[in-house]
């Protein structure tokens, strides 16, 4: 009896030991090979991230009150609405024109031979909108002009309410006096839909922008997006707004 208990005792003691302390080794080993894996991901991301700049500078967001009311946003409610009504007869509140958007654009052809012009571009952008801008890029290549597809060739960003009315203020009253030879803003400019769309040459004309820290002198489009119907009830909106037409 005792030599057959002994026949279903296992052999060696240490074996089921063995086994069971090489689980957990292979196991310690998959960590380690997933950490090095992850970490070679991250380096290669950095990489990119380096060589192809597709993300703007954050800015702060603008934190106003929550009864803050922009100056020209009342001066359009008490002034400009209902001298717009007696102009042209409007016989519903809601049928009066007004800004809806404002689009700044910035075409960086420096990019073509560093890439990191537009970054800065993009900075002072944000500094001057406010609101962090995103990154435009070529649809196709030429290779005239040495454009690759999908290369950042510019910045834009699109202003609506509070930041809107703020930018339009600053625009009319501190940027465009600084402009050098400034004879007035062409009345012509429309485009047939109650929008309207002007050039800025420099856009160092912004006290927000700082000239000595900025790379390069780059130039601004600024659309001014209404919802009138026609180019005269936009021309008599933004003429409301004290919009230096030339006469």
């Amino acid at each position: 009896m005792a030599e057959a208990k002994g026949k279903g005792a296992p052999k060696d003691p240490k074996a089921k030991d063995k086994a069971k302390g090489a689980k957990p080794e292979a196991n310690a080993a998959a960590p380690e090979k997933s950490a090095k894996a992850a970490e070679g991901k991250a380096k290669a991301q950095a990489k990119t991230r380096e060589h192809e700049p597709s993300r703007a500078p954050a800015v702060e967001a603008f934190d106003a009150p929550k009864d803050y009311v922009p100056r020209l946003k009342k001066f359009y409610t008490e002034v400009v609405r209902p001298q717009l009504t007696k102009e042209f007869g409007y016989k519903n509140p809601l049928e009066v024109p007004m800004i809806d958007k404002i689009v700044l654009n910035m075409g960086v052809g420096e990019a073509v031979n560093d890439t990191k012009k537009v970054t800065s571009a993009a900075a002072d952008l944000a500094l001057i909108a406010g609101q962090k801008p995103i990154i435009t890029r070529a649809r196709k290549a030429i290779a005239t002009f040495k454009v690759r597809e999908n290369m950042p060739i510019g910045v834009k960003v699109t202003l609506r309410r509070t930041r809107m009315y703020e930018f339009l203020d600053r625009l009319v009253t501190v940027a465009l006096p600084r402009v050098r030879d400034f004879r007035g803003l062409s009345p012509k400019s429309f485009d047939g839909r109650g929008n309207y769309a002007l050039g800025i040459k420099e856009h160092i004309v912004f006290p927000e922008v700082d000239y000595d820290k900025t790379e390069s002198v780059l130039g601004l489009d600024v659309v001014v997006c209404t919802t009138a119907k026609s180019d005269d009830e936009a021309r008599a909106l933004l003429r409301a707004f004290n919009f230096p037409f030339r006469q």
